[in-house]
């Protein structure tokens, strides 16, 4: 087969393809990301590139674009992924103590450091009984063994003069041994949570035995260049070899995140024992490399909401040859394991008064309840508050604008920027509605979030409409130029009506109102930052005292740990899905005219803001 070369610049990266395949393809191939939303369909325009030729630069979309002889490309910084990581140090400020669970603290993964009796001639028992044997005065219950593993037992043991220590991790309902070593490691027991979200993944390390977090890490997902939603990726799975890429960048990611935090704690592979993964549905699919397809097609539903576990090389990820990988429960096709996660972190099943669960993230997943019931919906918000999708937009890690005002006269803006003294890179997903909640009350933008001010040292015309500056280069040491576009701000009038809309639409389905929910748990990756006036003023959260809300950060990751820290957790997981009800917007009677009111700053019907508008 004819091949081309294709050289992508400012980094100067080439790579080798073959003729037909399209430039979005070939600069994945070389590790330089590049924007499209619609997973290549050439319907959203983000993958604009510069191709040039014989001294002349055109402008394409890199996925309509095919390579029939070598090129050089250009990716524009607007059309560039920038996958950037999160120190562990930042992700700890989102830890806000939820009170303790009550869980009995029994890890998934127990290790016994066993001094046997050596056998005397002829005796009866053999090496596996004389295990089980000790292993019983624990009280687990029933163990059971594989057979690569009890194939090393006998030589293990006579070398190690009958004194050993046995790895267990409890699968299912029973506890498996998957490791067998000489000595006493009793005090090396390690495992990992991880959020694997549509938009970014986290993982954490942590200790089993303490049952103590060591550290954490976060990146963008990279499937994001096969879409920005589980739509588009569900879509691209069913193309010729889609499942198999995107299973191997999330596994990749995965196991790149491992390698980072057992480097920085010093910790051996071979001592991390277990995994547990917190997913959306499709997510969850996908790592497990199971076709999504059927999430997205009549009737709905997926092949499992509820995963066995599995030895973590079955996925590919890298831990202790015989280490597990476990699943949390989903409840439905769009409403996934990371739900479930953040229901068990937030107690929301054991509260004696209604509570509601926010999850603001890509799929906007919402659960109303207490301990009597649990329902849920889920709300295509998008990217936009997790930073993506956004021209100038970020996580919410060091160097990001998290909260902004704008002086009355001169309309110049101050900022706080996460991390303190560094340098402003973008603006997060609470830094967005600050940013917005500002321009409403001076007048830069009107309710529907058009821009007013015609001030030319603070506005520019951009290809996604007219922008405001937040900061020149230079300013605030900011590294580049940093602006909000009518686009960015479009987007984020979506992405809140759909959260508001799908919250109120739950509530009346139920036969509540906003006023009769006691406590409005927050979860996303706005750790401590969103501000809850800021939320009010723009229509994201409904106009209530503030007493009434908790930001709890990242709910899933939360809920990952005290599963894995705990069995009767793990037990509690399963129950929980089970016990949600989902329900589906799209069927709910009003649901589309509740969105449409709800596209306006901060909503069409002002008296649902009568308390904000009084102040």
């Amino acid at each position: 087969m004819d091949k081309c070369k294709v050289t992508f610049y400012p980094e100067g990266k080439t790579v080798e393809v073959p003729k037909g395949t399209t430039v979005l393809s070939a600069a994945i191939s070389c590790a330089n990301y590049i924007k499209s939303a619609c997973a290549g369909e050439g319907t959203c325009g983000q993958c604009k590139v510069i191709i040039k030729d014989k001294g002349i630069s055109v402008s394409k979309l890199a996925c309509l674009t095919i390579v029939k002889e070598d090129m050089q490309v250009e990716i524009p910084e607007q059309s560039r992924l920038i996958f950037e990581k999160t120190d562990a140090q930042e992700i700890e400020l989102s830890k806000i103590s939820l009170g303790n669970t009550g869980f009995e603290q029994l890890p998934l993964v127990k290790k016994i450091f066993l001094k046997l009796p050596a056998p005397k001639p002829n005796d009866p028992l053999s090496d596996w009984e004389r295990i089980t044997r000790e292993i019983d005065k624990y009280n687990l219950g029933s163990i059971t063994i594989g057979i690569t593993t009890l194939r090393q037992i006998a030589e293990i043991l006579r070398d190690s003069n009958w004194q050993i220590t046995i790895t267990l991790a409890y699968r299912e309902t029973i506890f498996e041994v998957i490791h067998i070593e000489p000595g006493d490691t009793t005090s090396k027991n390690y495992g990992f949570c991880f959020d694997i979200g549509t938009t970014t993944i986290t993982g954490e390390l942590v200790d089993l035995n303490n049952r103590k977090s060591l550290g954490a890490s976060a990146c963008y997902n990279k499937q994001a260049s096969f879409g920005s939603d589980v739509i588009t990726r569900i879509i691209f799975a069913k193309n010729s070899e889609g499942l198999e890429k995107l299973h191997s960048i999330v596994t990749g990611q995965i196991n790149d995140i491992i390698r980072e935090l057992i480097q920085q704690h010093q910790v051996d592979l071979n001592n991390v024992y277990f995994i547990i993964c917190a997913g959306n549905t499709t997510m969850t699919h996908i790592l497990l490399k199971t076709d999504p397809s059927f999430i997205r097609r009549d009737p709905y539903t997926p092949v499992a909401n509820s995963f066995p576990s599995i030895h973590a090389v079955e996925a590919g990820i890298i831990i202790n040859p015989r280490g597990v990988l476990m699943p949390i429960p989903a409840v439905a096709s769009y409403v996934g394991g990371d739900i479930t996660s953040g229901i068990l972190a937030c107690s929301l099943d054991q509260q004696e008064h209604l509570s509601l669960l926010i999850d603001i993230g890509t799929n906007g997943e919402i659960v109303l309840g207490n301990k009597e019931f649990l329902i849920s919906c889920a709300a295509s918000a998008g990217p936009a508050f997790e930073g993506s999708g956004v021209s100038c937009g970020m996580r919410a890690s060091r160097g990001a604008i998290q909260k902004v005002s704008i002086d009355n006269r001169s309309l110049d803006t101050s900022f706080q920027i996460i991390g303190g003294d560094v340098p402003a890179l973008g603006i997060c997903g609470s830094g967005y509605i600050s940013l917005i909640a500002q321009m409403l009350e001076k007048g830069i933008i009107d309710k529907a979030g058009n821009i007013q001010i015609k001030n030319p040292s603070k506005i520019k015309d951009t290809d996604l409409g007219r922008a405001f500056i937040v900061c020149h280069q230079g300013q605030s040491n900011a590294a580049e130029e940093i602006i909000i576009t009518e686009s960015d701000i479009e987007n984020i009038k979506r992405a809140k009506a759909a959260i508001y809309s799908a919250a109120e639409t739950l509530i009346k389905h139920m036969g509540f109102s906003f006023k009769d929910v006691h406590k409005f748990f927050i979860a996303g990756g706005f750790g401590t930052y969103l501000d809850i006036q800021d939320s009010i003023a723009i229509g994201l959260l409904p106009d209530l005292e503030k007493g009434k809300f908790l930001f709890v950060g990242n709910s899933s990751i939360r809920g990952a740990r005290e599963i894995i820290f705990s069995i009767p957790a793990k037990a509690k997981s399963l129950e929980i899905a089970n016990k949600t009800t989902y329900i589906d917007l799209s069927n709910q009677p009003g649901y589309m005219e509740e969105y449409m009111a709800a596209l306006f700053f901060p909503h069409t019907d002002l008296e649902k803001f009568k308390m904000r508008n009084s102040k």
